[in-house]
């Protein structure tokens, strides 16, 4: 088996579950030496246990993104038991849901603070040590909310509207250094988060199929979907992919409406 992320220092936010955990499966299945930035330490805990007995190398660091002296911990940690960092996956995030008019300031500074702050505190942290290795990947976990905006679901998108932004002006900005800066825009992922959701209904079963019949391949995307792009995207596969979006919702961000 070839391991396309053998000896490459990955760290990933929010890899207690969902994508994030998706995300860290993956790599640890591609040889890659994993941190587990998570704010939620049972889950986080977990989830590395889980690994290491799986014979994977990783590190738990208990992480609150939208807190720069975290981040810094985080990256002091990781660079203390690792030496070097070769890929950060920004993951972490929240769903801050509001009527613009009725979104509080706290509503605000909460989803801005996480979505779109804690990727920057991120990248910013451990820009230097990739900048220092000589080069890097970063991938920031975007959203097709980053495209299109729909009603009831402000602040959310324009946090990852900024998000795309901030990794195309990244990608530019150190291109020249080795630095490679993308993102990944997934869709409708079968989460904990939308099971949640569709368990909300009278009827959950019906939920989930009215969601999959919004989607061309009438089934919603599954997490090591995003997992096995992300390992791409972090492999020395896609030396010159840069500044760009990879959008995961089984096509229907292209879908015409009337």
């Amino acid at each position: 088996m070839t391991h396309r992320l053998q000896g490459k220092i990955c760290i990933v936010t929010g890899a207690g579950q969902g994508i994030g955990a998706a995300v860290a499966d993956c790599f640890a299945r591609e040889g890659a030496s994993l941190v587990i930035a998570e704010l939620d330490e049972a889950v986080g805990a977990a989830k590395t246990r889980e690994l290491v007995a799986q014979g994977a190398s990783a590190l738990f660091v208990r992480t609150d993104v939208a807190q720069v002296e975290s981040v810094q911990a985080m990256v002091a940690a990781t660079l203390a038991r690792f030496g070097r960092i070769d890929v950060l996956v920004n993951n972490a995030g929240i769903n801050v849901f509001r009527e613009p008019l009725k979104t509080t300031v706290d509503d605000w500074k909460l989803c801005m603070s996480v979505d779109l702050d804690g990727v920057w505190h991120c990248c910013q942290a451990a820009l230097p040590a990739m900048l220092d290795g000589g080069g890097g990947s970063i991938i920031n976990m975007a959203s097709t909310h980053s495209f299109s905006i729909i009603p009831g679901c402000f602040p959310y998108p324009v946090a990852k509207h900024g998000v795309i932004g901030l990794t195309r002006a990244l990608a530019l900005e150190y291109a020249a250094r080795g630095i490679r800066v993308n993102a990944i825009a997934p869709g409708y992922i079968e989460t904990r988060l939308n099971i949640e959701h569709w368990n909300s209904f009278p009827d959950p079963a019906a939920a989930r199929q009215a969601t999959c019949d919004l989607l061309p391949p009438k089934r919603i995307g599954r997490p090591e979907e995003v997992g096995m792009t992300a390992v791409f995207l972090a492999s020395d596969e896609a030396p010159f992919i840069n500044a760009s979006t990879i959008v995961i919702d089984g096509g229907r961000s292209v879908v015409y409406h009337d």
